[in-house]
């Protein structure tokens, strides 16, 4: 091992290289094992550093992929969740009755209308089973105000949607589906049927649709927002 530097007059021995004035001399054994120890100590400190910054980064990424999850997990989750029997809790047809027997006057019907200040209702058959759903926009579209005395002696049959034309939906049916459903045949009420199909459950109207729908919505932006704020997708204030 050699060592460069500026020519001295020392009694050194040493020898020129080429014109200019700089000579080299042999480094003892001793320094040469130090300066051979440094560079090993210098690698080994870069290799480390890498590796931790390596190591670092990847636990950085799997941090932030987790999170992600959790939040695809809780976005997906609050989109999902609720069902027509979730809207049915939040309607106002629970606290009353929303089904008439079929063979009942439409004046009966009308007079639960305003009543309850509603605008359908379902009606049953002798067995409870449903037969169909009269509302206040066919009593209107079939009477004209020269023919309201005769709602007294007019059957709801006369006038209602029959069962083979309604529309209806199940408990478990999400929100969307049957938001789809009323959208896309132009109804504003959902007989909701039990599992057997004939049975009535509940109703529900697209008011309590979007009732429930706005109430996702709401927590799926507190949940960004949360998510934004560093608190994590997953964290929602009660």
């Amino acid at each position: 091992a050699r060592l460069f530097g500026p020519a001295d007059t020392s009694n050194q021995k040493s020898k020129e290289t080429g014109s200019n004035n700089y000579t080299y001399y042999p480094i003892p054994t001793n320094q040469t094992t130090n300066i051979r120890i440094i560079i090993m100590l210098r690698c080994a400190s870069s290799i480390l550093l890498r590796r931790t910054a390596t190591a670092t980064t990847a636990t950085a990424r799997e941090a932030i992929l987790s999170s992600a999850a959790v939040a695809r997990r809780n976005f997906t989750a609050l989109e999902d969740s609720k069902t027509a029997h979730d809207a049915w809790k939040k309607s106002c047809y629970v606290e009353i009755e929303y089904t008439i027997p079929e063979d009942e006057m439409v004046y009966e019907a009308v007079r639960r209308f305003c009543a309850y200040k509603i605008g359908a209702l379902v009606t049953t058959d002798k067995d409870g089973n449903l037969s169909g759903i009269v509302t206040e926009r066919d009593f209107v579209t079939k009477f004209s105000p020269d023919e309201l005395k005769d709602a007294k002696k007019t059957k709801i049959t006369d006038i209602y949607t029959p069962g083979e034309k309604l529309i209806t939906a199940t408990p478990h049916d999400e929100i969307g589906v049957c938001m789809n459903k009323i959208l896309s045949k132009d109804v504003r009420h959902l007989p909701l049927l039990g599992d057997d199909g004939k049975s009535v459950v509940g109703m529900i109207s697209v008011k309590d649709l979007v009732k429930v729908a706005l109430d996702e919505k709401q927590k799926m932006i507190d949940t960004l927002s949360n998510f934004a704020l560093g608190k994590g997708g997953h964290y929602i204030e009660d």
